[in-house]
């Protein structure tokens, strides 16, 4: 039985318009002889009635106490609904299709609410309404223990549940859909004529999603690798082919080949904050209690430079006032600055060439760019920055690397074949 999942994302199902455009791919996709499972997010974004910001601001506004059982319960419902009116529109046009609830999925994760992991998916269920000829839509985002408790797993949790279940059910593909093309080599709205990526190695995407670039959930990308599941990135209603992201050969498409350039794409996140650490004043194990209580209070440190002359790291700006009272309270004192960016290059050209740092350095300092910190991997460069150069940095970079003129280009829309290992 062939059989492909399809995710969409709120922004997909935001208006009817949106939702019979995805219909409409659901449709194609079974009149060419495919099964399909359908995994569904909340529809639309904050404001929006049934969006999971809506609901929980809901909640919040309530003013009862913040228990985490009863917010994941809350927040599922988003889901629920958008997989049960999918399934209405779809039946409309005369499929048969069924919705389904994570639990009614079979979707079984461990009890940590608000951020579950699945350990488990029974496909009995889906399988047997696959058999009788339904399109399948399953909410996703969520879950459900040994015990009965409904879980979610986490802000963009369905594409968790889409890969989960391509793995389970060994789809050929998890197409994703959502209001853009395909991932870019840039942020569009910083660099205007960033373009559209054709394949991704999963390596690279996993990067970039960790590194700022809103493509993929990176515990979806993970679990992808993993599974050695191919995706397909596109546009809900769009003509464009999209972004492939695989690792060995798939059936109906090629197989993903390293690019000739140095870099693939740059992403940025924006909002952190440096906290220095006086070097010269503390021991080694100072530093260590310092990160321990630092994790203790869930606080995630980034970009770590620790040498005898430099103990410096960032953290997420909202973290910086927590931060300060953490370290002060253990004696001791750190500056913590915040008003910072962070810049990546990513692509697995640049492993082992030399004088890419320099030509990163020498594009910023043309800029007026000063660099604040840097971090390095055999497929990544990073440099902390100061937020309000962020927009110049990123284009500066992108044009430096040129990576308009990746041989990876949609060209006439047309995959082209390519050897590869």
């Amino acid at each position: 039985m062939r059989l492909v999942i399809q995710k969409f994302g709120g922004s997909s199902l935001a208006t009817p318009q949106n939702r019979q455009q995805a219909v409409e791919h659901i449709i194609q996709a079974r009149q060419k002889g495919v099964q399909v499972v359908v995994v569904v997010s909340a529809m639309g974004r904050r404001g929006d009635p049934y969006a999971t910001d809506t609901l929980l601001a809901f909640f919040r506004d309530a003013g009862g106490k913040e228990l985490l059982r009863e917010i994941d319960l809350l927040l599922s419902c988003g889901e629920v609904i958008s997989a049960a009116v999918m399934a209405s529109a779809i039946a409309m046009r005369g499929f048969a299709a069924i919705a389904l609830t994570g639990a009614q999925a079979g979707i079984i994760t461990d009890d940590t609410f608000g951020n579950a992991e699945i350990v488990r998916i029974r496909k009995e269920n889906i399988f047997r309404h696959l058999q009788d000829n339904r399109i399948v839509v399953v909410a996703g985002f969520q879950g459900i223990t040994q015990e009965g408790e409904i879980t979610t797993l986490g802000r963009g949790g369905s594409d968790i549940t889409a890969v989960a279940l391509g793995a389970a059910l060994e789809a050929e593909v998890v197409e994703i859909y959502s209001d853009v093309d395909a991932v870019m080599t840039a942020d569009p709205q910083l660099v205007p004529e960033a373009r559209p990526i054709a394949d991704l190695g999963y390596h690279e995407v996993l990067q970039m999603a960790r590194e700022g670039a809103k493509v993929l959930h990176p515990r979806a990308v993970d679990l992808a690798l993993r599974y050695n599941v191919p995706l397909l990135l596109k546009k809900t209603g769009g003509t464009e082919p999209g972004t492939l992201v695989s690792h060995h050969k798939a059936e109906g498409f090629r197989a993903y080949t390293a690019r000739q350039n140095v870099v693939t794409g740059i992403t940025h996140v924006t909002g952190l904050a440096q906290v220095c650490l006086p070097a010269d004043e503390m021991t080694d194990l100072q530093v260590e209690e310092v990160l321990q209580e630092l994790s203790a209070a869930g606080i995630s440190i980034d970009l770590i430079s620790l040498s005898p002359g430099e103990k410096k790291f960032t953290i997420a700006g909202k973290d910086a006032e927590k931060a300060r009272y953490v370290i002060s309270k253990l004696g001791l004192k750190a500056s913590v600055a915040e008003g910072f960016a962070k810049v990546t290059l990513v692509g697995t050209g640049m492993r082992g060439v030399p004088g890419v740092m320099a030509r990163v350095l020498s594009a910023l300092n043309k800029t007026g760019t000063t660099v604040m910190q840097t971090a390095d991997s055999h497929l990544s460069i990073s440099c902390l920055i100061p937020e309000k150069d962020v927009a110049k940095a990123v284009r500066a970079l992108h044009n430096e690397f040129s990576v308009e003129k990746s041989a990876n280009r949609y060209g006439d829309g047309k995959r082209q074949e390519k050897s590869g290992n």
